[in-house]
């Protein structure tokens, strides 16, 4: 019952919206065509329209990935991915021997001693 009204209350938002906005009115050119003083709200709403058919395909193929287990990556390729951080940590700390010689105090640039 709550679903209904919200639904109702969402739907009575939607066509305020759509009344108060018939007024903005603009060109709309497809090229071999164009269509004068058409609404910006309907414009609007059948583009979010088209936007939430063409993504169907896109879902449908997602859910089959996920169903079938293509969609997760295997434990191999995980491995392969975490070797090359590793790696990177280990050559990123310098070896003691390679690290630079101190200067001496004598030699401070500085003078501080």
């Amino acid at each position: 019952m709550l679903r209904l009204i919200g639904f109702i209350v969402f739907f009575a938002i939607f066509l305020v919206f759509i009344i108060l906005n018939l007024g903005n009115t603009g060109d709309i050119n497809f090229g071999l065509d164009t269509l004068r003083d058409f609404p910006i709200s309907i414009t609007a709403l059948v583009s979010f329209f088209l936007g939430m058919v063409f993504s169907i395909p896109l879902l449908i193929t997602l859910k089959e990935r996920k169903m079938s287990g293509e969609a997760e990556e295997p434990r191999e390729m995980i491995e392969k991915e975490e070797k090359p951080k590793k790696e990177k940590r280990k050559k990123e700390k310098k070896p003691k021997d390679a690290q630079e010689d101190e200067v001496p105090k004598e030699n401070n640039p500085f003078g501080a001693n």
